[in-house]
């Protein structure tokens, strides 16, 4: 049994069967809500050379992003994307919660194709090195790659969910990762509202970037810290990321710290 708000947002989807339907739906709607996701940030790298407070939150600070680096990532970015609607819309909580075991299993699913693309050579030249072009993360550098760099990634369709749960899940999906690829670390990002530090965010990210072997995971840090492969910044006596003060590379020490020394750090 449903709760009317998504009976209510199902309902009118499905009164728009016909354009639905229509093989220009998938494209549209997640290229729209990828750049939509993507223009804040865009702002931000505008106003950044140029407003001190902004820049006070850049977790590089000496990178800059020009228009030719954006109009690169968008002409590459405009290559992919896939999604598909209907039957019987489910209840608000288990929307909520197959949303949530959809961003887990994409997790997994990420990890490992990431540690794969990272240690076997021919896959890292072929399909993830474009990726790797840019050192500094911004928003547009979320899908800066060849086709197969998507394609070959895994998704939430073993799970069964319902078709509107998929369009939650893609939509918090490209938020998420556009804000992993943002390179800001501001004071509302998403990994200062999870505890214990058991979301990663941009920092965490945006790191893999400029190490290229650590930080594997997207989103959550549990695999990274399991393998070994994650590294966290330091503010003075703080060994975790429930510390809230601000990630800059050049002030802060970089540790990789095993599961097992993380769980006394807690």
């Amino acid at each position: 049994m449903s709760f009317p708000p998504c009976g209510t947002l199902w309902d009118k989807i499905r009164a728009q069967e016909d354009f639905l339907r229509s093989p220009l739906f998938p494209v549209l709607f997640s290229m729209t809500l990828y750049l939509s996701c993507c223009l804040p940030y865009l702002c931000l790298d505008t106003l950044s050379s140029r407003v001190a407070l902004v820049h006070r939150y850049k977790i590089q600070s000496q990178s800059r992003v020009t228009w030719a680096m954006a109009w690169s990532c968008l002409a590459t970015s405009l290559h992919t994307h896939a999604v598909f609607i209907f039957p019987l819309t489910p209840g608000s909580l288990r929307v909520a919660w197959d949303v949530l075991a959809c961003l887990l299993l994409f997790d997994l699913q990420y990890f490992v194709w990431h540690v794969l693309h990272h240690k076997v050579p021919w896959l890292y030249r072929t399909i993830h090195k474009v990726h790797h072009r840019y050192t500094a993360t911004f928003a547009l550098t979320l899908t800066c790659a060849p086709p197969l760099h998507s394609h070959l990634r895994p998704d939430p369709n073993l799970l069964g969910c319902h078709p509107l749960t998929k369009m939650f899940f893609f939509t918090l999906n490209i938020w998420l990762s556009v804000e992993d690829h943002s390179g800001y670390d501001l004071p509302w990002a998403p990994h200062r509202l999870v505890p214990f530090g058991l979301y990663g965010g941009s920092p965490h990210h945006d790191l893999h970037h400029l190490k290229f072997m650590v930080n594997y995971a997207p989103y959550f840090t549990h695999w990274d810290r399991l393998f070994g492969s994650v590294y966290i910044y330091i503010y003075g006596e703080f060994c975790n990321f429930g510390h809230f003060g601000r990630a800059n590379f050049q002030e802060s020490k970089l540790i990789q710290t095993p599961f097992y020394q993380y769980c006394t750090c807690l």
